[in-house]
C-alpha cells in the first residue's frame, strides 16, 4: 500500500479501527507506518473529525514548542494502536486476547474518562465532550474510549480482519450476511481477485 496519512482509506467503521489502519504489514513485514510525525497524527485526527481547524492549529503550535512531549505522545498513541490491533485481531480470529493488551486499553480509557465532560447541547440533550486542552496526548482519549466501548459491546461477530495476507487492517462488517472479507474491495479485494485469476490461468496452462 502506498497511501500516506492524507490518503489512507477510512474503512474501519470505528474510530479505534481507523487508527489501527494507519499501519499495516504487521505480521510478515516490512511494517508500514503512516504516523511518522506528530503532525501526521493531527492530520489524521482532522480527517476523522476529532479536531477542527482551530484546535488542530493549537496542537501543532504546542508540538512545535514542545517537540519531546509531542514525540512521547506519538509513541503512546502508536503503542495504544498496536494494543488495540492485537486485542481485536485475536477476537476476529476467535482467539483469547492477551490480558496485558486489554489492560493497556483499560488504563488508557480510564485516563480518558476523568477528562471527559457531560455538557448540555442547545437542543436540551446531554452528551460527552472533550474540553479544549494543550495536552498533546489528548487525541488518544476518544480512541481509547471507542476501543473500550467496542470491546464491551458484545457484538464481536462483525469484527473482521482483512483476508488479504499481511494487510492486517480491521473493520466492522456491516454487510447483511456478514460476508465482507476485505478492508476495501477497490484495493485488497481487487488484488485478491487478480491473484486468483493468475493462479487459475497458470493451472489451465499447465493442464493444456
Amino acid at each position: 500500500m502506498a497511501e500516506t496519512i492524507d490518503t489512507v482509506e477510512l474503512v474501519g467503521g470505528d474510530l479505534a479501527f481507523d487508527l489501527v489502519n494507519t499501519a499495516s504489514a504487521r505480521r510478515d513485514g516490512p511494517f508500514r507506518e503512516r504516523l511518522l510525525t506528530y503532525d501526521d497524527l493531527v492530520r489524521w485526527a482532522e480527517r476523522v473529525a476529532l479536531l477542527g481547524p482551530t484546535r488542530a492549529r493549537g496542537l501543532r503550535s504546542e508540538a512545535h514548542v514542545r517537540p519531546a512531549d509531542a514525540a512521547a505522545a506519538l509513541d503512546r498513541m502508536r503503542a495504544l494502536r498496536e494494543a488495540i490491533y492485537r486485542v481485536f485481531s485475536a477476537i476476529a480470529q476467535e482467539e483469547e486476547p492477551a490480558s496485558h493488551d486489554i489492560g493497556h486499553i483499560q488504563a488508557a480509557a480510564a485516563e480518558a474518562a476523568v477528562r471527559r465532560r457531560i455538557v448540555r447541547r442547545t437542543d436540551g440533550q446531554f452528551h460527552y465532550e472533550w474540553p479544549d486542552s494543550t495536552d498533546l496526548a489528548q487525541l488518544a482519549w476518544p480512541v481509547a474510549v471507542s476501543a473500550a466501548d467496542l470491546l464491551v459491546s458484545g457484538d464481536h461477530a462483525r469484527i473482521k480482519e482483512c483476508a488479504t495476507d499481511n494487510c492486517n487492517w480491521l473493520f466492522i462488517d456491516s454487510s447483511r450476511n456478514r460476508s465482507r472479507r476485505w478492508c476495501d474491495m477497490k484495493d485488497c479485494g481487487n488484488r485478491a481477485k487478480a491473484r486468483r485469476h493468475y493462479h487459475r490461468s497458470r493451472e489451465s496452462a499447465g493442464n493444456g
